[in-house]
């Protein structure tokens, strides 16, 4: 067996290789790893916040892993916990699929689609029918969600999938999606349910290969190189996980399903968040049509994204001086994989952080505003996601999601899709994610306040009708913070701390400031509306709960609905000075363009957390001017 020694590091230290094969060894031990069993999911096991808070350095550290076991012979799942440390199972309980869910989908599983397809007279007579070698076709498997019309899909894990051609080695088979073609697989029996061939609908012969220098034509050769330098070196610390810049102190964290996170956030030694992460985001489609109606996507909670993250590299996806860390996470067979340059570290200038030129003194000051980046890049399928969190000198904390890649394509452009190329669609759809934020402003005991501008209208106090006030409102109960963002209003939630006042005898707090973009906009009564719940709010609150850590419910592949926030929050409990955790619906609604084709520019979409009332006065007034021999 592996030796592996007590750990007196800090509980939320990143996972070693050394940890993922104890946990390993555990299981195979136990007779939970067998030969046809597989690990579905894998993450470190994060203490209760209390038990972190009060952890001493030097202490001993119980270092625990969650993993998600599935059986590919019988498909029976377990959800267990095992200690790395004490080398025991802490608990394993076994999943009930039509009430639980599913565990996600595996590469494993992916792997066999094709094959099972291959072997399906009806699937064959589709491409046959349309003229198709099977052999060019590419199997896209994609998760089936929960519909009343097939209760025979209950408790049994079933994919949906398409066929895209592939006309060579090097040919993205995105531009030659095979319409009015579906078959749903069962990943178990191994074998298919029904094949829904749906319409004859030519297949686009347009070239999606934006990688060949003919589809690029010639290179633009009038840009000059950049070169980001610090020749004193960088201005932060990374030691074991936790992050020094400035007056910033974090730690940081990686697992499969959330990607990123960032932990004990503090500013001056004041804390702010305890734990953020985008801990859902879910892809719903548009088009209704009888092969596609079905698609909508948990790439967290249904295919562990973050297992997919890129090896960054130097001056491509990362620029300047750049600090690398790797993550650790496990296989399908439990075996410890490193990501190679997982998250990327490095500071950017940001322009101007404050300025004035005053005509009574003829003073002149300026600095330079500039940002702490951490961040990590995972393609998922067809699209490709960049998560960047930054950390500005004045105290901000803003997140920004940079969506790139491949359109998801259809045959048939019309009412639900752009047409992008020639015959080639482009479904509209949407990407909405869920950021946990767990705050601390300034302790455990927050509330959040909702806060909007109101109109006055003219009268008595207001001849001119020039006023408008700010509305505060504070949400006292979890029933209360299920709230739209109101852009109209300039709607912001401000999480507070009653007990401590700053300078002017106001609550201390935090901003969030949302983009104030849509939400879901599946009808009320469709599937993935209850399923995605969490995504019809622009903000919920609940009180903290150890056990809640995923707004879609812990098992969301072919989940019926209603778990995560809209159970948890049916207890109704206070959220007035108690601890609490926020969770922000943001995203983007894609109607794709034809400049979308055929590979994306980013489109962003984010957040911020501003200060408001947590300083007594501008917290930047120290940043010295930059020297001369900088400002050329």
């Amino acid at each position: 067996m592996t030796t592996l020694e007590a750990r007196t590091g800090h509980p939320l230290s990143m996972t070693t290789e050394a940890e993922v094969a104890a946990v390993r060894e555990v299981l195979v031990e136990a007779g939970l790893l067998t030969e046809h069993v597989r690990v579905a999911f894998f993450a470190p096991e994060e203490p209760a916040k209390a038990d972190v808070l009060a952890h001493t350095p030097g202490a001993d550290v119980d270092r625990r892993f969650r993993a998600v076991l599935l059986d590919l012979a019988t498909g029976r799942s377990f959800d267990t916990v095992v200690s790395a440390t004490s080398r025991t199972v802490v608990s394993s309980r076994e999943l009930d699929p039509p009430v639980d869910g599913q565990p996600p989908i595996i590469d494993t599983e992916f792997e066999l689609v094709e094959d099972i397809l291959g072997a399906e007279p009806a699937w064959l007579a589709a491409l046959e029918r349309r003229g198709i070698d099977p052999a060019s076709v590419r199997a896209v498997p994609l998760s089936a969600g929960v519909y009343p019309d097939y209760p025979e899909e209950a408790g049994r894990r079933i994919v949906r999938s398409f066929g895209f051609r592939q006309d060579h080695a090097k040919d993205h088979p995105w531009a030659h999606p095979i319409d009015g073609l579906v078959a749903y697989v069962d990943l178990t029996a191994r074998t298919v349910d029904r094949v829904i061939d749906e319409e004859l609908v030519p297949v686009p012969a347009t070239s999606g290969n934006f990688d060949d220098p003919e589809v690029q034509g010639p290179p633009l050769d009038s840009l000059k190189p950049i070169e980001i330098t610090q020749p004193e070196g960088r201005s932060f610390t990374v030691e074991d996980g936790r992050v020094r810049w400035g007056k910033w102190d974090l730690r940081i964290g990686f697992n499969e399903r959330e990607g990123l996170t960032l932990h004990q956030i503090a500013f001056d030694q004041r804390p702010i968040c305890y734990r953020a992460s985008i801990a859902e985001m879910v892809v719903p489609y548009a088009d209704p049509s009888p092969v596609r109606f079905w698609q909508n996507y948990f790439d967290c909670g249904e295919y562990m994204f973050a297992r997919y993250a890129d090896s960054l590299q130097l001056g491509c996806d990362c620029l300047g001086d750049i600090h690398y860390v790797d993550a650790v996470i496990a296989d399908d067979l439990g075996n410890p994989r490193t990501i190679a340059n997982a998250i990327c570290m490095h500071e950017e200038d940001y322009g101007v952080l404050w300025k004035h030129s005053d005509l009574f003194t003829n003073s002149r000051e300026v600095r330079r505003q500039r940002r702490l980046v951490i961040s990590f890049f995972t393609p998922i399928g067809n699209y490709d996601y960049g998560f960047y969190w930054y950390l500005y000198l004045d105290g901000t904390i803003q997140l920004e999601v940079k969506a790139t890649g491949l359109l998801f394509t259809s045959g048939t452009p019309g009412e639900y899709a752009t047409e992008v190329a020639p015959g080639l669609g482009a479904p509209f759809h949407q990407h909405l994610f869920s950021a946990r934020l767990d705050m601390t402003v300034d302790g455990v005991a927050n509330a959040v306040d909702e806060v909007e501008a109101a109109t006055v209208p003219i009268g008595e106090g207001n001849p001119y009708g020039n006023a408008f006030r700010r509305r505060r409102t504070r949400l006292t109960r979890e029933s209360e913070a299920q709230r739209a963002s109101a852009q109209e209003r300039v709607r912001t939630w401000h999480i507070v701390n009653p007990d401590k006042l700053n300078g002017l005898g106001q609550p201390v707090g935090y901003a969030l400031i949302p983009e104030g973009r849509a939400t879901m906009l599946a009808d009320p009564a469709s599937s993935i509306h209850a399923r995605a719940t969490f995504a019809t709010n622009a903000l919920w609150v609940t009180r903290y709960d150890p056990a809640e850590r995923y707004p879609a419910g812990d098992f969301v592949n072919q989940n019926p609905g209603g778990a995560g926030l809209p159970a948890w929050v049916a207890a109704d409990r206070s959220i007035d000075g108690e601890d609490v955790v926020v969770w922000h619906t943001f995203g983007t609604t894609h109607f794709p363009r034809p400049e979308d084709w055929p590979v994306m520019p980013v489109e962003y979409t984010g957040f911020t957390l501003k200060p408001v009332g947590f300083f007594d006065r501008n917290p930047a007034l120290d940043i010295p001017a930059t020297e001369a021999k900088h400002c050329h």
